[in-house]
């Protein structure tokens, strides 16, 4: 009697998808900061075309230079407000990525050295 070990396909299967469940998290991991980095940068470039219309609005409704001055000068001080709200935001993103690839790196390295004492 010989004793063959029969091909079990579903333990490939569950082996693999064990193997490669870290590398699947950090690709959703990956799709959702970039959709956040893609947000912010459409929320700027808004910011941007408001303050630039607002700016061509107030050439037409001001009276005089100083005016006209003082209206473009409180469009650009509410633009910088935005943009440095903006670069927080930005620097709350990428603190928060680099985070989750670090503790993506830890398990990584966990799962690899539970592997090598298993072997």
């Amino acid at each position: 009697m010989t004793d063959k070990q029969a091909f079990d396909p579903n333990a490939v299967i569950a082996a693999t998808r064990e193997a490669f469940a870290p590398v699947l998290k950090a690709q959703q991991e990956g799709f959702k900061t970039f959709e956040r980095l893609a947000r912010l940068q459409y929320a700027l470039a808004g910011d941007v075309l408001e303050v630039g219309l607002a700016r061509v609005g107030a050439t037409f409704t001001a009276s005089t230079p100083t005016e006209l001055l003082n209206k473009q000068t409180a469009l650009s001080n509410q633009l910088a407000e935005r943009l440095r709200e903006r670069a927080e935001e930005f620097a709350t993103v990428t603190s928060d990525l680099q985070a989750q690839f670090g503790q993506l790196g830890s398990e990584l390295t966990h799962k690899a050295t539970r592997a090598r004492k298993a072997a």
